[in-house]
Parts: structure tokens; sequence; C-alpha cells
């Protein structure tokens, strides 16, 4: 499902970011000129990702964040990603005073409920393997993305 939904055209590559706010806004103009997303996505995801933070904090020295935000601004599914320069600070999922240093950005742009859960189950999967972050991190084209992410065990 991932690297169905992953458009192409959102995936940036060692991209120097100022804040979070920048990758959020960057990725979301992507999907939004992809016809994924309307054009409230952006500011519904940075209102979103300040109520409920979404950085998450992982075994290696890559962290990572999974901006989201409500189905009604979503046309039709798409994943972008993101890979930093620089880290950006975004705050934790699970302890929302703390911030994370985060390179790793997966901008979830899902139109059911459901989806979003299978979604965030699946880029999990992929946070999990420090080996997939690290090939995700040194790619250097939109091809490698996707040949590291086809590695991802999808359920049968």
């Amino acid at each position: 499902m991932l690297t169905e939904l992953l458009d192409p055209h959102a995936i940036v590559l060692h991209y120097t970011a100022k804040d979070a706010e920048a990758v959020i806004r960057l990725l979301s103009d992507r999907l939004q000129a992809s016809g994924h997303v309307h054009a409230s996505f952006a500011d519904a995801a940075l209102k979103r990702e300040a109520e409920l933070p979404t950085g998450l904090t992982l075994a290696g020295d890559i962290h990572a964040a999974i901006p989201h935000t409500e189905v009604e601004h979503v046309i039709r599914p798409a994943v972008a990603l993101a890979t930093l320069t620089e880290p950006v600070t975004f705050h934790n999922m699970i302890n929302p005073d703390e911030e994370i240093p985060v390179r790793l950005v997966f901008l979830l742009a899902l139109e059911q409920p459901k989806s979003q859960v299978a979604m965030l189950q699946e880029v999990a999967q992929v946070l999990q393997n420090q080996n997939l972050i690290a090939q995700l991190m040194a790619a250097n084209s939109i091809q490698e993305v996707q040949q590291a992410l086809s590695q991802v065990n999808t359920p049968p």
C-alpha cells in the first residue's frame, strides 16, 4: 500500500528545511500540485501537528515524523516523503513536551480513517528497520526510494 500511494512528485530528497512547518508545507504543496489534496491541507496538517504531534524517536540516529490530517482535506490518497539534510524539530507523539530532531518525514494524505490506521502501521514497520531507514536517507533518486520501500513486508 505504501509503495502504491507514494507520489513520485512528492518525494523530496536531501532537503534543507528551516523548520517542521517548511517541510509540511513543501510536501503538502507537492501533493496539491498532483491533485491529491485541497488547498486547506497544509494548514490543517500544521494545526493537527500542533495539537497532536507526530514525532517519533527511533532506535538509531535518524528520527521521524508522520504528519497527517482529517480526511476532508484529501481528494485522493497519497503519501509524500522527505529526507532532510539537517534535523528539524517536531514534538514527540507520546510525550508532546519533548522535542525530537527529525530527518525523515512521511506526510499522509488518506481519505478514510481505516486506511490511516493501516498506513500508520505500514510506516511504523519501515521505521523499525534501521537498514531501511539508512537506505532511504542515502537515496539519491526516486527509484532508490521506491526500491527500498518495496522491501517492506506487505500483508498477504
